[in-house]
């Protein structure tokens, strides 16, 4: 891939942030970036297979209707384009999530190793 990698974070258990950040790692990978997203605190919900449990959703079909991609729409184009997740290990016991819980590739990674893979790049927190 061109151009720098991004690193995106996600904090809390938002629908529209982690929607948002779906959204900005697409369009960060169509330009041919290398994407990372890391997932922290009750954000993991977003890489769960049931991602219900994140807060005020706008439902997939919903946004069918609107033209706009959804939620397991874009989490499977990010897949196939080569985005890496990496879901918080102490996100994963405050959500109560096992890994089996998550989609396909989720990396279970501390912060610590998360800013080691980052070094001095920028990361953007959503």
């Amino acid at each position: 891939m061109s151009g720098a990698p991004m690193y995106l974070t996600l904090a809390d258990d938002s629908w529209q942030r982690a929607h948002y950040a779906l959204v900005i790692a697409a369009g960060a990978l169509s330009l041919g970036r290398d994407v990372v997203l890391f997932a922290g605190g009750r954000s993991v919900h977003a890489l769960a297979k049931d991602w219900s449990a994140l807060n005020d959703i706008t439902s997939d079909i919903e946004l069918s209707e609107r033209g706009i991609a959804g939620f397991d729409d874009l989490r499977r184009a990010l897949q196939e384009l080569g985005c890496r997740f990496f879901a918080c290990e102490a996100g994963m016991k405050m959500a109560r999530l096992a890994p089996d819980n998550l989609i396909d590739g989720v990396e279970i990674r501390g912060i610590v190793s998360f800013l080691e893979l980052v070094g001095q790049e920028k990361i953007v927190a959503i």
